[in-house]
């Protein structure tokens, strides 16, 4: 168990951020330390895995791999499956299951292939053990994945259980929230550092039900993101639990009262704040975040400092994009209720988008405003330049997370328009 080859995947576009992060966790570099597609290959130690299902925002899982073999056939898999010495990692009396993903596979069925591999364990098991654990296709207490590709079959199990999205603490939610994995990979792609030299606020005015700042918060807190949950390694055989219950103490002391710089979040549904405090709070962070309603058109800088706004507006396959100022108040309100989150005054989003380029230009000179789409025009709807653009995937939704650098100014006008009364010149 002190030498494992780990993999644990990530979003697409997160790669390079997710080998960062496991090399400020385990200190692990060079050759035991690669950036794969689709997500990061480790040399570690079994304690290396736990601290990794604790300690990681980015990955979605922590996964062992036991077997890597060429295969033609669903015989290939059973037999490669048979030689893993599987009572080394659990016994018969936990539940199991298997997880198949493929890309190019010849197989016909990756039902057929995930059961070869159960046959295969269940078989080893009953040879050795006398008998066999079952299969629990819905809360097993083990995972297994078979990843396969065009010849080669690579068999995992899984130290995470539930996805490490899952921090605990999402109860209270909107339409479409944010995978608590993808704001933190939007932070780390910020640079934003709230223990570094010069610590920036950082601002979120679409906040919905507050996934960006609580992750945030327990950054600057040092709270881990798997603090307040369960993992399958508890059910495993190289468990041992005063070992892990050192590494929570360790983890609890080197938490922060307080946070080196103000976090705060703003949303036009009064509905979504109330969410995002009642999660803030069982996330720890209840007293951390500052939270307020507000329409994003309107709402001022939440603090004199400039610093940094990171914001997910609602879009296409989610909700409709945020803003609603200018409309009748009790019309605005009605509808935010129904939505959920703000709304678009156009179809395509493009007058929100310029007015919010043009409030953010007259209020928040020296801040820097970032924002995931899937609009890879977006910079053109704020008549912005952008001074970064970070590939993201929200799930199967291929993003931008865009940077503009505020300097104070209304946006320039479209030709035949007139100039606002804030006048002057775009950056």
């Amino acid at each position: 168990m002190n030498q494992l080859q780990l993999f644990l995947p990530c979003a697409a576009g997160v790669e390079g951020f997710l080998a960062d992060e496991v090399h400020a966790i385990t200190g692990r570099s060079g050759h035991d330390l690669m950036v794969g597609r689709g997500g990061v290959l480790l040399r570690g130690s079994w304690r290396d895995a736990m601290g990794l299902n604790l300690h990681s925002r980015l990955a979605q899982r922590v996964l062992v791999q036991l077997s890597q073999s060429l295969y033609r056939s669903e015989n290939d898999l059973y037999r490669a499956a048979g030689e893993v010495a599987w009572e080394i990692w659990f016994s018969p009396r936990e539940s199991f299951k298997v997880e198949v993903t493929a890309q190019h596979s010849p197989l016909t069925s990756l039902n057929f292939a995930a059961l070869r591999i159960k046959d295969a364990i269940a078989d080893r098991f009953r040879a050795r053990r006398g008998q066999r654990p079952d299969v629990e296709t819905r809360h097993p207490d083990v995972r297994i994945h078979l990843h396969l590709t065009t010849d080669e079959a690579t068999i995992y199990i899984d130290t995470s259980g539930e996805a490490l999205f899952k921090r605990g603490w999402r109860e209270d939610k909107g339409d479409a929230p944010l995978k608590e994995t993808l704001a933190a990979a939007m932070i780390a792609a910020t640079g934003w550092d709230p223990h570094g030299d010069s610590p920036q606020p950082l601002y979120d005015p679409c906040c919905g039900s507050g996934t960006v700042v609580i992750e945030a918060a327990q950054i600057a807190r040092r709270i881990p993101p798997g603090m307040l949950r369960r993992f399958a390694f508890e059910r495993l055989v190289p468990f041992q639990k005063h070992v892990w219950e050192a590494m929570l103490d360790e983890a609890e002391e080197r938490i922060l009262e307080h946070s080196p710089v103000g976090i705060y979040g703003s949303d036009v549904s009064h509905r979504m704040v109330d969410f995002a405090q009642r999660n803030a709070e069982r996330a720890g962070v209840g007293k951390t975040v500052q939270l307020r309603g507000g329409d994003a058109l309107q709402r001022m800088p939440p603090c004199e400092q400039p610093g940094l706004m990171l914001l997910n507006p609602p879009y296409g396959e989610r909700i409709a994009a945020a803003g609603t100022a200018g409309r009748d108040s009790r019309e605005r309100m009605a509808q935010v209720e129904r939505a959920g989150r703000e709304t678009a005054q156009t179809e395509d989003g493009v007058e929100f988008f310029s007015q919010l380029a043009a409030h953010w230009k007259k209020n928040y000179s020296g801040w820097s405003g970032w924002m995931l789409t899937p609009d890879l025009k977006l910079p053109g709807k704020m008549r912005l330049k952008e001074s970064r653009r970070t590939p993201m995937w929200n799930g199967p939704i291929e993003c931008r997370l865009f940077c503009f650098d505020m300097i104070r100014g209304a946006v320039k006008p479209r030709k035949g328009e007139a100039s606002g009364p804030a006048g002057g010149d775009g950056a």
